[in-house]
């Protein structure tokens, strides 16, 4: 249910350029955390930026077809990074974006 929710919310902060942007779902490979979540995918993307890593989503093998933004399926890629945006769609609406810049 979330993840074309999600994919919806990020075309409309973003318009045409959100096709650009590499989208992945940490939460693949850890599970949820419930209230720990936030903090560990925050902590492993930023490891990932600081070493220009894309962490993949893993077991990505038949994606909704409403989620056609460009996500990176099952192995990680390696890139040029200088931000990036932590999405916690949490349950009953209780949603956070933080966004998080290399200095």
């Amino acid at each position: 249910l979330n993840d074309p929710i999600e994919t919806k919310a990020i075309k409309s902060a973003f318009g045409e350029h959100a096709k650009k942007l590499k989208i992945s779902s940490l939460k693949s490979m850890t599970g949820h955390c419930i209230g720990a979540a936030g903090a560990i995918e925050s902590i492993a993307s930023i490891l990932g930026m600081n070493e220009d890593y894309v962490h993949p989503t893993i077991n990505l093998d038949n994606p909704d077809p409403e989620c056609d933004l460009d996500y990176v399926p099952n192995v990680g890629i390696r890139m040029p990074l200088r931000a990036f945006i932590k999405n916690s769609m949490g349950f009953g609406g209780q949603n956070a974006v933080v966004v998080f810049k290399k200095v």
